[in-house]
């Protein structure tokens, strides 16, 4: 049984700074500047033997006037509602400020389980603020040092109880359950114990979950979209280009799977990323596309495939991730059948080592052709996961050879060996031949684009590597079975 501990105060307390230190890694942007978070982000917590949901939030902001501030209130406010624990953290070097005075009174009304943390406690400077808590009304503030680590004792024994509590809970509904069923006498025959233990191994498992990242420039409606997606205001969202700082995973059901919705920071040039807090902003984006399997490079349908965008599918493509190009803002466009040719011949023309890439045009904002962008991920999905026989790859191979034989260099005739798929995810193959080193690229992306259509393996990255080797062992094999 596990709890929801979401950790919440006024900005720049050191709230991220703790749930870095209960995740175990450094995920969320730690700054000295105020307000670096804006979403609620989660993660699975740790200490010692407990695992638990923790919830990092904004700083608390004391306004109401439809401001971004406004709005990060708004989302503070729904971790505090799903939360089962409260870690009220204050900074103890600077005592209890009137904003820790008025956020007290909104905990209060929340009737949660809420522990006062008075962060920053590693010298004597702090001694007066933790005495100046007490009058917060949540009793004896627990001190912490979530630089250090100091204080997680405490903490252990609060997640612990609230543990027990939930447990025990879960157990009386449970009892009560079983009061009001009926009873049932069921025959247990042998079809229904058939294929017990049996196990199943596949290359590819359709029922997995996937984890999808949503990239692009700033302002082109990636959380907008995750927003109407997930049917909730889950990412903050506005007319303020840049909100978006960290990058936010969002678990999501589609037709029974469940696909993990990372919501990432606008990505503008490099020589435009100046400030610090963008620095890491991007550095975090940059990082969901490596842990990314499909990657939806979202564009912005009034001003489509600018240099920026070509730049980030091209990211995309060494890294080896599985891409799908979404154009957003699709509402907004008056002639839709020009603007659609004119979207696919650019695409084909400026991303040609992403042959065949999907491209879906949609709207964020009204939700539609959300399923058409879900129906290009899945395929996508599928192609990254392709999976060709040797056996057909040398048919394959033979027949290209026989089309257009490679290149004599050097007055010397190229020699294709044979051809073997290392690896899915990318698709990834191996030739084999007399002079690795001689082969032309041209000659190279001739057999890439071949694989592309010859095994319906469009959009995705091919990995292609040049081996020299002997005769195909395939070739011996059947040689030894004939003789």
């Amino acid at each position: 049984m596990t709890v929801t501990v979401a950790i919440v105060g006024r900005p720049n307390v050191g709230k991220s700074t703790l749930f870095n230190r209960l995740v175990g890694r450094k995920i969320a942007l730690v700054d000295d500047t105020p307000g670096v978070t804006r979403d609620r982000r989660e993660a699975e917590g740790r200490i010692a033997d407990l695992t638990f949901r923790i919830l990092d939030t904004a700083g608390y902001e004391d306004v109401t006037d439809g401001s971004l501030e406004d709005r990060m209130r708004q989302q503070t406010e729904l971790a505090i509602k799903e939360a089962d624990v409260i870690l009220f953290m204050i900074d103890a070097r600077a005592g209890v400020v009137p904003l820790d005075q008025r956020f007290a009174q909104v905990l209060r009304k929340a009737g949660k389980d809420v522990h006062l943390v008075g962060n920053k406690a590693e010298s004597s400077a702090a001694e007066a603020g933790l005495v100046e808590a007490f009058k917060l009304g949540f009793g004896e503030p627990i001190p912490l040092s979530a630089e250090h680590g100091l204080g997680l004792s405490e903490l252990y024994s609060i997640v612990s109880k609230a543990i027990d509590v939930a447990e025990a809970n879960k157990e009386a509904e449970a009892i009560a359950d079983l009061d009001e069923m009926p009873e049932v006498d069921v025959d247990i025959t042998e079809d229904m114990l058939e294929g017990e233990g049996e196990e199943a191994t596949l290359r590819w498992n359709p029922r997995r979950y996937l984890n999808v990242a949503i990239v692009g420039r700033p302002n082109a409606g990636k959380s907008t979209l995750i927003n109407r997606m997930v049917g909730e205001e889950r990412v903050l969202v506005g007319p303020e280009a840049g909100i978006t700082r960290d990058s936010i995973l969002v678990p999501w059901e589609w037709e029974g799977r469940t696909i993990n919705l990372v919501d990432t920071a606008g990505i503008r040039r490099r020589s435009r990323v100046t400030e610090k807090l963008e620095k890491l902003a991007v550095g975090d984006s940059l990082r969901s596309i490596q842990y990314a399997e499909v990657v939806v490079l979202m564009l912005d349908a009034t001003i489509p495939f600018e240099k920026q965008d070509l730049a980030l599918a091209d990211l995309v493509e060494r890294e080896g991730r599985a891409l799908v190009i979404a154009v957003n803002k699709w509402d907004l466009v008056e002639d839709k059948n020009t603007a659609l040719a004119s979207l696919k011949e650019a695409c084909e023309r400026l991303l040609p080592q992403l042959r065949g890439v999907p491209l879906v045009t949609l709207s964020g904002l009204t939700g539609r052709n959300i399923d058409k962008l879900m129906d290009a991920i899945f395929k996508i999905e599928r192609s990254w996961n392709s999976h060709v026989s040797t056996a057909r790859l040398n048919r394959w191979l033979t027949g290209m050879v026989e089309s257009h034989p490679p290149p004599a260099v050097s007055g010397r005739r190229l020699k294709l060996r044979y051809m073997t798929q290392a690896k899915t995810r990318p698709p990834s193959f191996i030739l084999f031949a007399s002079r690795p080193e001689a082969l032309p690229m041209a000659y190279q992306r001739y057999l890439v684009n071949g694989l592309r259509e010859a095994f319906d393996i469009q959009g995705t990255p091919i990995r292609l590597w040049v081996r020299s080797g002997g005769d195909n062992p395939y070739n011996d094999k059947t040689k030894r079975k004939i003789g």
